[in-house]
């Protein structure tokens, strides 16, 4: 039966009276059906000459919920003892558990396809172009077997040339912090199109996040980069801090006025944080599974994030391609693998923020 082949089998045969009825059927032979199809289809292979001699037939159902889904057919030669109803009975027992697994299969299918479409559909969309910074991205679920959980990050354009940068996590894995996670992150979009400011967009987030399911006890770090005026604001709730890495090399955890509640909790008064730029730097945003373990302190974890751009970040002096970065990202994720113990997500958003004047002298180009 080669993948893919339609077979109809008549009203008459034993699959199909074994689907109809949900009962094996126990016969001392092949039925004139499969026989035929078995001669037509053997193409002189001497196994079917076996099967044609078959001394005991016996075809059991696959059924899910009062569904058919299948049959099982199992065929003894004539040198064999024929089948008996316990032995009925043991293939009833097997197909039982096969329908089990695949029941379990089709709905992970069904899961694992959904997650999917949800990872692709909160990527920031790469064909935008936004000036003064690069952008790369990096996630990695926790786990082997999560697909999706409650980090997530966007990149969105604002007026006058700005760009908001953001990276949240709402708590827990699975189906109901992908929901709670999908509905902030709209909610940003929203709240950034209304073109407030950033400690009045993470109030109204707050406010929002008290009457989500899922949603209290969210964190996210808000930034927002204005390349004309050469200055990077940051709003947190309850998040670790960015790192941003100097022209001289060195990376530092950025000292926010405010740290912030987390969200949801309808407490929270979020400071704003203004960072001058005047030269080429480099952002990351990033989720607390890069950082925090059972195992290790989130400072020591900070600690090392820091290090691994340091000793491995771009050269400040020159042009950084987007490959760089994204290759930049990989590393970063892959390399706090050991102060991570799988237990969260890792997700980090890696910006090149590049004041208009580097732009007009040439030196920065901008992609995103």
């Amino acid at each position: 039966m080669p993948v893919g082949e339609v077979i109809v089998f008549p009203r008459g045969t034993p699959y199909t009276r074994a689907i109809a009825t949900f009962k094996a059927q126990l016969l001392d032979t092949v039925d004139a059906h499969t026989s035929a199809r078995l001669s037509t289809s053997g193409g002189g292979d001497a196994r079917m000459d076996v099967l044609l001699r078959t001394a005991s037939f016996l075809v059991v159902p696959l059924h899910l919920r009062g569904t058919a889904v299948g049959f099982i057919a199992c065929t003894r030669g004539p040198d064999e003892a024929p089948f008996l109803p316990g032995d009925a009975e043991a293939v009833e027992s097997l197909a039982a558990r096969a329908c089990v697994a695949l029941d379990n299969a089709r709905r992970y299918e069904r899961e694992r396809r959904t997650a999917l479409a949800i990872r692709r559909s909160l990527l920031p969309a790469t064909d935008q172009t936004f000036k003064g910074c690069r952008i790369a991205h990096g996630y990695l679920p926790a786990g082997q077997d999560n697909l999706i959980g409650g980090d997530w990050f966007d990149v969105l354009p604002r007026s006058e040339g700005r760009v908001s940068l953001i990276v949240g996590d709402a708590m827990g894995h699975g189906p109901e912090s992908a929901v709670a996670m999908i509905q902030l992150r709209t909610a940003v979009r929203t709240l950034a199109g209304l073109d407030i400011t950033p400690a009045e967009l993470m109030r109204r987030l707050d406010a929002l996040a008290c009457d989500t399911p899922g949603a209290s006890f969210a964190t996210c770090m808000y930034a927002e980069w204005d390349a004309k005026r050469h200055i990077c604001t940051f709003v947190g709730a309850g998040h670790p801090p960015p790192l941003i890495r100097d022209p001289g090399g060195r990376t530092r955890p950025i000292t926010l006025a405010s740290p912030g509640l987390p969200l949801g909790l309808g407490l929270g008064t979020y400071e704003p944080t203004v960072l001058h730029v005047p030269d080429p730097v480099l952002l990351l945003l990033y989720s607390d599974g890069l950082v925090e373990s059972r195992h290790t302190d989130i400072d020591q974890g900070i600690a090392r994030l820091a290090t691994l751009l340091d000793t491995d970040g771009v050269d400040p002096d020159r042009t950084t391609g987007l490959d760089t970065l994204q290759s930049l990202c990989q590393r970063l994720l892959h390399g706090t693998s050991a102060t991570n113990d799988g237990a969260d997500d890792r997700t980090l958003l890696l910006t090149e923020l590049v004041p208009a004047n580097h732009m007009r002298r040439g030196r920065y180009g901008h992609a995103a």
